[in-house]
């Protein structure tokens, strides 16, 4: 059954250089108890799809389209029925912990904070229940790391805070940005198997946002690969590594050490100056006149599996 459904998604806004393209006519489903992981390079829009959905952008920023949660159109709540529904509903993992958290409060401050909001506990109701949720997440002594700041825990212990957070009321949906992203690889590779753990027991759904491939491997049910604005092919986790159809998914994977480190030419064209037709036609070997000027459409070239590219028209 379909958690959240993405339809028709553009999200734009100006800058002094012009209008900024970052999110272009996204369509995504997230079924409950799901991972989908958003794939791309920097800049290519993801996290501002993320930020979208919880409706955390500026205010000069344009959306239009759908963001169905159970069958309810975010863009169309109110303010006060966001917050109702943020860190309760939906919660986000934000990618750097130490300027996401505020440094003159207490970890168990911040981490009660949601409980404290959406399920109204007392100070020392909502303390205890932190402990317990910084015990989960592994972090040693939770009762006396509780009244730490943040400066005073490490990058790893951050992160699990901000876990912990995210996951203290129980959510069904967690949008992860890029979580493991500034840990070095004996810490990344706790916090997968950490989060493997609390989804699997949790039934949650989530929506990682990375540009690790190894991460999403690893946590990803399916993945959608994005580049500047749009989503260019999305399959199961399997497909997208063993028979990847768009030659930017191939050229992304091609780039990993261990698949032959070849870099895609030229670079990622920026959202103010998108091209005209296939995004990816200035560094595609395949481009034809076709892909110039006209942009193709999400075709599906197998079970769940669909390419935007003329190859497969």
């Amino acid at each position: 059954m379909t958690l959240l459904g993405i339809r028709n998604l553009k999200v734009y806004f100006y800058s002094e250089d012009g209008m900024v393209r970052a999110v272009n006519d996204v369509d995504l489903d997230i079924g409950e108890g799901e991972t989908l992981g958003i794939i791309g390079e920097t800049g290519c829009g993801k996290t501002i799809l993320g930020l979208s959905i919880l409706r955390l952008l500026s205010e000069n920023t344009k959306v239009e389209g759908r963001i169905l949660y159970k069958g309810e159109d975010l863009l169309k709540l109110s303010e006060d029925e966001m917050r109702k529904i943020r860190g309760k509903e939906i919660a986000m993992i934000f990618q750097n912990p130490l300027s996401s958290m505020n440094p003159v409060l207490t970890i168990g401050t911040q981490v009660a904070e949601p409980v404290e909001l959406h399920q109204h506990l007392d100070n020392q109701n909502a303390k205890e229940k932190v402990i317990e949720m910084l015990k989960s997440v592994r972090i040693p002594l939770p009762s006396k790391r509780v009244n730490e700041y943040p400066h005073e825990f490490s990058g790893g212990m951050r992160q699990r805070a901000m876990i912990a957070m995210g996951l203290i009321c129980m959510p069904s949906l967690i949008i992860a940005d890029e979580p493991t992203t500034g840990l070095d690889v004996t810490i990344q590779a706790q916090i997968v198997e950490l989060m493997k753990e609390v989804l699997k027991d949790s039934g949650t759904s989530m929506l990682l946002i990375t540009h690790d491939l190894g991460v999403a491997a690893e946590l990803c049910d399916y993945i959608a690969v994005m580049y500047p604005g749009e989503i260019v092919e999305y399959a199961d986790v399997r497909n997208i590594f063993k028979n990847p159809k768009h030659p930017y998914t191939r050229g992304f994977l091609d780039s990993l050490p261990g698949r032959g480190l070849k870099p895609i030419p030229g670079i990622s064209p920026s959202l103010i100056n998108i091209p005209d037709g296939c995004k990816f036609h200035p560094r595609c070997s395949y481009a034809t006149g076709r892909c110039k000027n006209e942009r193709p459409q999400m075709i599906e070239v197998g079970e769940k599996h669909y390419v935007r590219c003329f190859l497969y028209d």
